[in-house]
């Protein structure tokens, strides 16, 4: 079913992109493109009729043509394998050919951002945003073909922004008015993206960046694998990228910080963000707690280990530095 024919201002841009069943990548994508200057307020029309594609300003997701000189940005001919940079291997979607193009634009201005920082921004949000909707919508599986995935997601922003679109065995009305839904429900997400990067996981940056050099002055050991967060922020990525900065890759066995209830945690650092802890606190300790694991470990305070070793928890900082302590001995003993 085509667009309605919708009244345009003589000075306004338009969008376009294909009629009917719409998805995730050209809703977010045509969020993104509203984000420039350029196309700031862009009328979006929906329609697969080529002579009027042929009068709108910019196509995404249809016209069976990649030409970014003449603002034609579909991936669905054959001749199409984009991707993102030579670091990835994801086919780009129509979300991730707009984003590669301007994503720049749009995170500068949306956060005020030097350079350097937009461009950390503009991998991050690819990496962990964009390239899940680029992989989904060109059915790349998250998984090598013969392995069975143990459990299904079908809450993930793909999925939702399917749920939008009308039943099989509903009227097939009002699309344009879903895809609206559906271009600010994936705007919505988009900006709460980009909004933890600036807000919440960037500033914490200079706080894992200083535990860093202060870890050999805290627990008076040349090259400690122990961090001391002197307050609790997202650290893991940040401590990934230091250590590489640094060339101390995969070093750092545990972080140590305090909790909101005033008690303190010893975190093993995981395997390239896996489930996997590099070092785990010992097999004994999983998942017993309080005085018994007091009695076991010989250390006073202790509240709990994890059945699977990647965190523990005690009442003082002097316990769960003697818990990674005591880890790092024994692993050293065996």
């Amino acid at each position: 079913m085509e667009s309605e024919p919708k009244k345009q201002r003589s000075d306004q841009k338009t969008i376009g992109t294909h009629s009917g069943t719409f998805h995730c990548d050209e809703a977010l994508a045509c969020f993104l493109l509203r984000q420039t200057d350029e196309f700031k307020d862009a009328l979006i029309i929906r329609t697969r009729e080529p002579d009027v594609l042929a009068k709108l300003d910019i196509l995404v997701d249809v016209g069976g043509e990649y030409d970014p000189a003449r603002l034609r940005f579909d991936h669905h001919q054959r001749s199409f394998s984009g991707t993102f940079d030579d670091k990835h291997d994801i086919k780009l979607s129509s979300a991730g050919l707009i984003y590669k193009h301007y994503g720049r634009e749009i995170i500068a201005k949306l956060t005020g951002a030097n350079e350097a920082t937009t461009e950390l921004f503009y991998q991050k949000i690819y990496d962990g945003f964009i390239e899940g909707i680029d992989g989904i919508d060109n059915g790349v599986s998250q998984y090598p073909n013969d392995i069975k995935p143990r459990y299904r997601v079908t809450t993930d922003l793909s999925s939702r922004v399917g749920y939008l679109n009308p039943g099989w065995n509903e009227p097939q009305t009002n699309l344009d008015e879903l895809f609206q839904k559906a271009v600010e429900l994936t705007g919505s997400e988009f900006m709460h993206a980009l909004n933890h990067l600036k807000d919440s996981w960037w500033p914490a940056r200079a706080i894992v960046e200083k535990a860093m050099h202060m870890r050999d002055e805290e627990f008076g050991v040349k090259n400690s694998e122990i961090v001391l967060l002197p307050q609790f922020c997202p650290w893991k990525a940040h401590l990934d990228d230091l250590e590489r900065e640094l060339g101390i890759e995969g070093h750092i066995k545990f972080v140590l910080f305090a909790d909101s209830g005033g008690t303190w945690r010893v975190q093993a650092v995981s395997v390239d963000g896996s489930f996997e802890s590099r070092l785990p606190l010992p097999e004994p300790w999983r998942g017993v707690r309080d005085d018994q694991l007091s009695t076991l470990t010989g250390i006073d305070g202790c509240i709990f280990v994890h059945a699977s070793g990647f965190i523990g928890g005690a009442k003082t900082f002097e316990a769960v530095k003697t818990m990674a302590e005591r880890t790092l001995a024994m692993r050293s003993a065996s």
